[in-house]
């Protein structure tokens, strides 16, 4: 009884994945699993997963053979984004990748007013640096097919 009180005390944090016909994610806490007094009743397979069977509560309409509920703790992991891309780029509203132009930072004594005017605009990213900005920035939302 006391390991059946350790397997529980463990897996009481874990989400559990009910069948497909409900779409409810449910805490264990909530949930009581029919558990009996057996601790052979748990299975725990090769992905860390427990299953135990589930016992209706009609026992009179039993046709079928009880399914199985699968605990699952697995999560999936975020992306990271690149900080220093995130500053240098920007999507115009038609999803284009836009960026500034280089050269406007130092020196300016010499360029002309024309010059320093067509710097200070921004410029579409060439389509070949897309895929990279993109990895960069994979939560950017970019309208691929847009020229």
């Amino acid at each position: 009884m006391a390991a059946l009180a350790s397997a529980t005390a463990t897996v009481s944090s874990v989400a559990l994945r009910l069948p497909p016909s409900s779409s409810s994610r449910v805490s264990l806490a909530s949930v009581k699993l029919p558990f009996s007094n057996n601790v052979n009743s748990l299975k725990l397979n090769w992905s860390g997963s427990i299953s135990a069977p589930i016992l209706h509560q009609n026992h009179s309409t039993l046709t079928s053979p009880p399914r199985s509920l699968t605990i699952v703790s697995a999560k999936g992991y975020k992306l990271k984004t690149h900080k220093a891309s995130a500053k240098r780029f920007r999507v115009t509203g038609a999803g284009k990748i836009v960026r500034r132009r280089a050269g406007k930072q130092h020196l300016l004594y010499k360029k002309n007013k024309k010059r320093k005017l067509r710097l200070s605009k921004m410029v579409q990213v060439n389509r070949s640096d897309y895929d990279n900005v993109i990895g960069a920035l994979p939560y950017l939302k970019v309208n691929r097919q847009a020229t």
